[in-house]
């Protein structure tokens, strides 16, 4: 494959993410958005209360190419204009992972373009970089180093960055359940369909945070030696049904709205406590969110209160590059391009386990968990 003839100034590239439900590939030419296409398998996930694997992964089949095509005319390119295809390959569900990754490496191949594999997570990170040419938003380049709260429906994880394409270290994430999977989980609890974040987030505006003080995860002085910026959902998760159980075996009504809005405050809390505490240790004046939870309304009202309380500088994407998309891996495909990074080549796998700290896969042998 042609690994020289590289466009370092402004790559065009793009790129392909499949970790998870959703189909996502994007085209950039440097840090300039040209197409995000996202087809979501989340209906047919829906009757069964969560992501199923094997249906993501053939829907990612069917969802591929069509996705493709779609991005190439949105972006007004031809798909031999592009420098590079960047591609997740981990982490996220490994069935899914090898649909996007044998695509990827197909099209490299026919088109003779190289390849970079890289890490879903700092993908999160990159999305922040992206601009449009009508975009209104403050873009200036991210400053390092800066702390990342990356919160989704399989991760929720605090970063350290110190450099995107070279230097990301894991300070913490969820040793249970990430919060979406907790949202989803409260939701069905309370009998509100899936997926059980934009619902709770629905029923909890007419409720009182302040209801009902349920527990913060790992947030006591004998938690944060061990674990202070790591992240646990399961006790409030579990206090959340032993007080619905508890309502329903006594025979009254669950105020929904009430439980809603106390479980989402205690979410709230325990992300932020934790970034900003991250923010404080490391002496680093700077909060970067992202993943699809971060559409959660009060989170971000939340968020924005307290990082101006103190003094924290916070950025936050476009809530359409906080979801899985493939506009953030062709971001940090485009960002290792500038800086000198060399392609990866064909022998990377699919890793589900890939560390965040691996920001890039050059082959098999360095990524011990791939199949």
């Amino acid at each position: 494959m042609n690994r020289i003839a590289l466009n370092r100034s402004a790559p065009l590239v793009l790129g392909i993410e499949t970790s998870c439900d959703e189909t996502g590939i994007g085209i950039v030419r440097g840090t300039t958005l040209l197409s995000n296409t996202i087809a979501s398998s989340m209906d047919e996930h829906a009757r069964y209360g969560g992501v199923v694997p094997e249906i993501a992964a053939r829907a990612h089949l069917d969802e591929l190419v069509p996705a493709i095509s779609a991005a190439v005319t949105e972006a007004g390119i031809r798909l031999t204009d592009l420098d590079a295809i960047a591609v997740t390959c981990g982490p996220g569900l490994s069935g899914a992972l090898m649909v996007g990754v044998g695509a990827a490496k197909a099209l490299a191949v026919a088109l003779d373009k190289p390849i970079y594999a890289v890490n879903h997570l700092v993908g999160h990170v990159g999305a922040d970089l992206l601009h449009s040419d009508i975009d209104t938003r403050d873009t200036a380049p991210l400053d390092y180093p800066t702390i990342a709260l990356l919160v989704s429906g399989g991760h929720t994880s605090l970063l350290l960055v110190r450099d995107l394409v070279s230097d990301v270290e894991l300070l913490g994430e969820t040793i249970d359940d990430a919060a979406g999977e907790a949202f989803d989980k409260v939701a069905r609890l309370l009998s509100l369909p899936y997926p059980g974040g934009p619902q709770i987030d629905r029923v909890a505006a007419s409720g009182n945070p302040k209801a009902i003080r349920f527990p913060r995860g790992l947030s006591q002085p004998k938690d944060m030696a061990a674990h202070r910026y790591d992240f646990s959902f399961s006790g409030l998760k579990t206090s959340v049904a032993r007080f619905v159980e508890q309502r329903q075996d006594a025979g009254e009504p669950v105020p929904i709205s009430d439980v809603a809005a106390s479980f989402r405050e205690a979410v709230v809390d325990i992300l932020l406590t934790k970034a900003l505490a991250a923010c404080a240790d490391y002496d680093v004046p700077r909060l970067l969110l992202g993943g699809g939870v971060i559409a959660n309304a009060r989170l971000r009202q939340v968020a924005t209160e307290r990082t101006d309380a103190a003094g924290v500088a916070l950025r936050i994407p476009p809530l359409s590059l906080c979801t899985d998309n493939g506009a953030m891996i062709a971001a940090l495909g485009a960002q290792l391009i500038m800086a000198g990074h060399e392609p990866s080549t064909l022998e990377f796998g699919a890793d589900s386990t890939l560390p965040v700290g691996q920001i890039q896969v050059s082959d098999s042998a360095q990524s011990p968990g791939a199949p």
